[in-house]
């Protein structure tokens, strides 16, 4: 079974997910934002008020290079394809699958998009990074999940059936 890679916009559910199907599947479970932390010693949102998104993406493509990725599920922070080596990287023993939800629903879900610790730019609305997002998840997913309408527990359906395929 190739490994699984889960990618979308902050609250799409990566994380929950990516830890359900691990346990279901008996693989390791990766997130990314978790390494990410570990690597700078402190919060995403710490890092990012202080040192900006670029640097930020910098350090998220590095930790993302050098994992391995074998025989896990890995969810990727939202901001993961904004590098092509790193996507590169995840797709070569993965498959990518796409957490799709709409604006409304994000918007719904996340209520704090300022200190959540989202990689943007400075002054950048929630509807613009989301447009900005979309066509990247787009141009990397192997399989794409509409999931707005769905509970969690069929949207790991969806993605169990997916991996084990």
């Amino acid at each position: 079974m190739k490994s699984i890679v889960l990618i979308g916009m902050p609250g799409a559910g990566k994380s929950t997910i990516g830890k359900l199907l691990s346990d279901k599947l008996n693989l390791a479970f990766v997130d990314t934002d978790r390494l990410i932390e570990h690597e700078i010693k402190q919060s995403i949102q710490n890092y990012l008020d202080v040192n900006g998104y670029l640097k930020l993406r910098s350090i998220e493509e590095k930790v993302i290079l050098r994992e391995n990725i074998e025989n896990k599920v890995i969810a990727t922070g939202g901001s993961a394809v904004y590098s092509e080596q790193s996507m590169n990287h995840l797709g070569k023993k993965a498959k990518i699958i796409f957490l799709n939800v709409d604006q409304n629903e994000i918007e719904k879900r996340i209520t704090n998009f300022a200190t959540r610790g989202i990689t943007k730019r400075p002054g950048q609305s929630f509807s613009s990074l989301f447009k900005e997002r979309q066509k990247l998840y787009m141009k990397y997913f192997d399989y794409k999940v509409d999931t707005t309408p769905l509970t969690i527990d069929a949207t790991l359906k969806l993605v169990e059936k997916i991996a084990q395929s």
